[in-house]
């Protein structure tokens, strides 16, 4: 079970900070992430369509960017981005609605009646692999150019880091006013938030969209007021780190 607390929130915090990915230089960090995970680990996205290793897609310039960085090596460790609805249109196609409109269940979508200028997506979630392998994994597909030696302690906030992307995607929905998030989930993330208090409802079919997912949808004020107690504290960090 995934939990944690003052202190293992402190630990988390000595180890990797979370920010908005707000020059070229951060984005570049994201957009290699999103390349090593999409493209070179999992085959999501053709190599061929990324230059200079980079992935990147046509709602990048639009989103919210946020990179986490391992602070000992300074090496980004995980991304995640918010595609809000776009204020000049807001009927326009956030992703999973361009890419999986098919399994969505757009009677429970239409009942909800959502406004759509508060309406955004949680999307490009990737947790490096040098911050995924087990102990003792010293080589990869690419080599071990990547590989960090890693304490103990360091590991133990492993588990933390995609939470950690997610309540950053959260800091950002309540700063921004945005009150309704969709994701495109795999089937152990929803389980793996239930946990720490973060309940996504399930609003599609299981669809083959980089590998099995489905459509979830949760509200920003759900979000905050339903987390975890012992989760706040990784919440407060990220949101200061995030907002000052």
């Amino acid at each position: 079970m995934v939990q944690t607390s003052g202190e293992t929130a402190d630990t988390f915090a000595k180890y990797f900070r979370v920010d908005l990915a707000y020059d070229d230089a951060l984005l570049d960090k994201v957009h290699y992430i999103r390349y090593r995970v999409y493209c070179e680990e999992f085959g999501y996205e053709p190599k061929d369509r990324c230059p200079n290793q980079r992935e990147r897609d046509e709602f990048d310039a639009a989103s919210l960017h946020c990179l986490v960085t391992h602070l000992p090596s300074n090496q980004p460790a995980a991304c995640v981005r918010l595609v809000p609805t776009s204020d000049d249109d807001p009927k326009s196609d956030l992703p999973f609605e361009k890419y999986c409109r098919e399994s969505l269940d757009r009677t429970l979508l239409s009942e909800m009646g959502l406004d759509r200028a508060q309406m955004c997506e949680v999307s490009r979630l990737a947790v490096d692999r040098s911050f995924r392998r087990r102990p003792g994994e010293h080589e990869t597909r690419i080599g071990n150019a990547h590989y960090y030696q890693f304490s103990d302690e360091e590991r133990r906030t492993f588990p933390f880091i995609a939470v950690s992307a997610y309540l950053a995607a959260t800091a950002i929905m309540k700063h921004t006013g945005r009150q309704h998030a969709f994701a495109m989930m795999e089937p152990f993330l929803p389980r793996l938030l239930r946990r720490t208090g973060i309940h996504f409802s399930r609003v599609g079919a299981d669809t083959d969209y980089h590998g099995v997912r489905a459509a979830y949808h949760i509200e920003t004020q759900s979000a905050l007021s339903a987390m975890n107690p012992d989760l706040v504290g990784l919440y407060s960090i990220i949101e200061r780190q995030l907002f000052g």
